[in-house]
């Protein structure tokens, strides 16, 4: 019998070489009707912000063109920012506006920023809509994430193939129906990147639907219980409106996580960080990273 925490993928470290055979994927993009209506509309009815706002300085982030890389990492939390920026070479900050703190640098010569999004769905969004805007084009989540299987352990990591559209920041772009998943060439490579990387680097991974919300403290018993049952990996309150808003604006998305909790076993985080969880969090950046080198065609070092 399969349970449903087996629809997903899991690897563990040291269970064999496997591999992911690397292909060449072609990602086409394109800007979808959703934001050409909106132009029209514009044109009738008033002002755009997003198009108002198109390669000026940005509201919220207070960025500009030219501060950020074509690759963002975006962790919720503003502390997260320079530890995972510390990776990156000659890192600096380029914005610090409300929760958005943001570092620019390079990872083998690429231009990289590592930008914070704070907490939920319609932050997140605003973070890639202001991202976008002033020529951000790939964006990966890189965040925490509560386990709700319990074959997860705290520091190991989610990488979403989709997401359930739980939360109410996303139905002001696009219908329900419409799925929330990460470009295929985008996840390929963090899951490829992370097969390479789980040896080295002593982790476990895996790939599988999580649960996205926007009420912390409303995940009720019942929600977290259906959720496990219907076989989500994980809570995150961000992953949803990276993917849809990327995907509307004609760019490319993905997510990785590290579990801060599991709900399954009862293991919640207590008030200090623990050093799994921490390790997690620049784990799921070197991971990031390598993704970034797949997706640039860089070979390993």
């Amino acid at each position: 019998m399969v349970s449903s925490y087996d629809r997903g993928v899991t690897s563990k470290r040291r269970r064999g070489t496997g591999g992911i055979a690397r292909a060449t994927l072609i990602a086409v993009t394109f800007e979808v009707g959703f934001y050409a209506r909106r132009a029209n509309e514009a044109n009738m009815k008033g002002i755009d912000k997003r198009l108002a706002t198109q390669g000026k300085i940005q509201y919220a982030s207070r960025m500009r063109r030219g501060d950020v890389g074509r690759y963002v990492l975006m962790p919720g939390d503003r502390a997260r920012v320079p530890l995972m920026s510390a990776l990156l070479e000659g890192a600096k900050e380029v914005g610090g506006g409300r929760e958005y703190l943001a570092h620019t640098g390079l990872h083998r010569g690429i231009k990289v920023t590592v930008m914070s999004t704070g907490i939920g769905c319609p932050a997140a969004a605003i973070g890639v809509e202001e991202l976008a805007n002033v020529g951000a084009k790939v964006f990966i989540r890189t965040g925490s994430t509560g386990a709700l299987q319990k074959p997860i352990d705290i520091g190991d990591l989610v990488i979403p193939n989709g997401a359930v559209k739980s939360e109410g920041t996303t139905r002001m772009y696009e219908p329900d129906e419409f799925p929330a998943v990460p470009s295929f060439r985008v996840l390929s490579s963090l899951v490829a990147a992370a097969e390479s990387l789980k040896e080295e680097l002593d982790f476990s991974y895996h790939v599988g639907i999580v649960s996205c919300d926007d009420a912390f403290y409303a995940e009720t018993p019942e929600f977290i219980r259906r959720m496990t049952d219907l076989g989500a990996l994980s809570l995150d309150m961000e992953s949803a409106a990276v993917f849809v808003v990327s995907r509307l604006r004609g760019l490319e998305s993905g997510c990785i996580m590290s579990a801060s909790e599991n709900f399954a076993r009862k293991q919640i985080v207590p008030q200090r960080t623990p050093a799994a969880l921490r390790r997690g969090w620049i784990t799921e950046t070197r991971v990031a990273l390598r993704a970034v080198e797949i997706l640039e065609g860089v070979s390993p070092t």
